[in-house]
């Protein structure tokens, strides 16, 4: 016979009976044995434990932990939220009606300065300008005929002139009669007449050589205007016009942006805008999670009018032309370096006033100090507004006010 199994048996009907039946009897005794090892231990705690604990009430003053923190030069950067913008982006339109006779450029296509996008047929414009260049050597032409015309009409006038004079000696010493000299004057004057003829006749002919000249001018510009190229190199954005469609004058050939350099284009407050200068260091983050950095190129002088901000634009370099128009992108633009403190975000509060700031310890009693955050890294916050050292609460700061006596313990951490 097997004993074993037969008190194991036993043990557990025993336990069971006890749990079940007896279950406030078997509380009473396990909360007696767990007071009375509570006392056992109390009875063996240390005696310098005692003897801190009771210099504690009996000094009155709270127990704070304090970070003694040292200014430090951190560089200041002002963050945007913004979007990348091409350097260039021009909707390249018709001058002039026609149909297009080019064989069309897709989109995403590479195109140099002056390559040809759209095509117009030329039409009868070609006929017009061999009409007008016929005119214009018609009209160069008749120049020299009436320069030729003024020309004898000044020989008529010295003649005439020479016969007024002569008929007039000749009756003043009675060698001819009045009549002749008063005809002689007749002469001279319709001599004269013929010249302002002669000189009307030339400005005629050089004002039609100018008109000419217009018209020649009008019509070669209209042939030119055929021609619809890339006004810069850059990327079709739409293809160009469509073999065969009709173009009207500001109707759309393609669309041409230029991505190297490319801009990122952000907002700064009105309360920040002097902390960002032209050629300042500025970085960004994409939403693809890349990061470029670039150069501030312009900062507006005249703000929105509805949101009261500045307009920023930085220059970035896009060799590749990975960075396509109209992505976000968050921006920190650097600025002047200021002292500041770099302390844990725990060690802020609030004052009755609702201000942020720190509470410091100076000569054993507590001092509100407001402070403003310039950023927030893994490692804590930066603030401004400290003096360059000083004794910053860092444990205990809620349970204490201005003015109130505190015993000090300082952190290990020192700057």
């Amino acid at each position: 016979m097997r004993i074993f199994p037969i008190i194991t048996a036993t043990l557990v009907c025993i336990a069971i009976f006890l749990a079940v039946f007896q279950r406030e009897a078997l509380v009473d005794f396990a909360a007696r044995f767990g007071a009375q090892d509570s006392a056992e231990t109390a009875a063996q705690a240390t005696p310098p434990a005692q003897e801190i604990a009771q210099d504690d009430a009996e000094d009155g003053r709270v127990h704070v932990l304090v970070r003694r923190s040292t200014a430090q030069i951190t560089e200041n950067a002002v963050p945007l939220r913004g979007r990348t913008e091409a350097m260039r982006a021009v909707t390249v339109a018709a001058e002039t009606a026609g149909r297009i006779v080019s064989t069309p450029i897709r989109a995403g296509a590479y195109v140099e300065t002056g390559t040809v996008l759209c095509q117009i047929d030329p039409g009868t414009r070609l006929t017009a300008r061999e009409e007008a260049l016929a005119a214009l050597e018609s009209a160069r032409a008749r120049l020299p005929e009436a320069e030729a015309q003024l020309a004898g009409a000044r020989a008529q006038l010295t003649a005439a002139q020479i016969d007024a004079n002569a008929a007039a000696r000749l009756s003043e010493s009675g060698f001819a009669s009045e009549t002749r000299a008063a005809g002689a004057e007749a002469v001279r004057e319709g001599a004269q007449a013929g010249i302002q003829s002669g000189e009307a006749g030339v400005a005629q002919a050089r004002s039609g050589i100018r008109s000419a000249e217009a018209a020649v001018t009008r019509a070669q510009e209209e042939i030119d205007r055929l021609t619809i190229s890339a006004p810069f190199a850059g990327y079709l954005e739409t293809d160009t016009a469509e073999l065969g469609s009709l173009l009207q004058p500001g109707s759309p050939c393609a669309r041409i942006i230029q991505l190297d350099p490319i801009k990122l284009v952000g907002f700064v407050p009105e309360a920040q805008v002097d902390r960002v200068a032209v050629g300042a260091g500025a970085g960004a983050r994409l939403a693809s999670g890349r990061d470029v950095i670039g150069e501030v190129s312009f900062v507006s002088r005249s703000a929105d009018e509805r949101t009261r901000t500045f307009r920023v634009e930085i220059t970035v370099p896009n060799a590749d032309v990975t960075i396509r128009d109209g992505q976000t992108a968050d921006i920190l633009i650097r600025s002047v370096g200021i002292p500041a403190h770099l302390l844990p975000a725990s060690a802020m509060t609030l004052d009755d006033s609702g201000t942020l700031g720190v509470r410091i310890v100076t000569d054993g009693m507590v001092q509100f100090m407001p402070v403003r955050m310039l950023r927030d890294t893994a490692t804590g916050v930066w603030l401004t507004g400290l003096p360059d050292m000083a004794d910053v609460i860092v444990v205990g700061q809620e349970f204490v006010t201005d003015g109130v006596a505190v015993r000090v313990s300082y952190d290990e951490v020192t700057q």
